[in-house]
């Protein structure tokens, strides 16, 4: 049986992870994230994904390994983790009344597989709201290592007004329906036990 590695350092997506009641560890994956120029934001969170979880396989060459990364897509621009006060507050701001597609890409690097690659899209629709609003947000969440500065399982979900997707834990940051359809792929493959399989 392959051991299970979780190429991140996110608290959000560890915690979905452990949804699925299987063994794995967490490993910080090595990685520059930036977009390139010209890359969309769909391509440029599937590359960062498939980066992470690449880099986290080189070092661990016989583990199953899970990327993911996700952006917001502002008229092809991808907003990421703000990182501090005044970005989180200009990309609200920017969001303002309008609806915008996240996308949360998911790689799943096996020993001697192809890797497994998928983009799962939300389109989230933003209130209008006013700016008092949005800084009383800040200050009580301080979402600076959330896409698009909107964490949707705290109060951030105050600042929608819809979520739209196939899978729910997507716009928290890993994707479980699609990985649960990679690791039993994988399972018939690797042998890797999922849900007690």
């Amino acid at each position: 049986m392959s051991s299970l590695i979780l190429a991140s350092t996110s608290r959000y997506r560890r915690e979905l992870l452990t949804r699925l009641g299987i063994a794995f560890e967490c490993a910080s994956p090595a990685i520059i994230e930036v977009q390139h120029g010209g890359e969309l934001p769909l391509e440029n969170c599937r590359r960062l994904a498939l980066e992470k979880a690449n880099d986290v396989a080189r070092r661990n060459p016989n583990s199953v390994v899970i990327g993911s990364d996700q952006v917001l897509d502002l008229d092809g621009e991808a907003l990421s983790k703000p990182g501090d006060h005044a970005t989180a507050f200009a990309q609200l701001k920017r969001c303002q009344g309008r609806k915008l597609i996240c996308y949360t890409a998911l790689a799943v690097v096996a020993p001697g597989q192809a890797p497994k690659i998928d983009v799962v899209p939300t389109t989230i629709a933003y209130r209008s709201l006013p700016d008092a609003e949005l800084e009383a947000y800040l200050a009580r969440e301080k979402p600076y290592d959330a896409a698009g500065s909107v964490k949707v399982e705290t109060s951030g979900i105050a600042l929608l007004s819809s979520i739209t997707s196939d899978d729910p834990t997507a716009i928290i940051g890993l994707p479980l329906i699609r990985l649960v359809d990679f690791l039993r792929e994988l399972r018939e493959l690797r042998e890797l036990r999922v849900l007690g399989a």
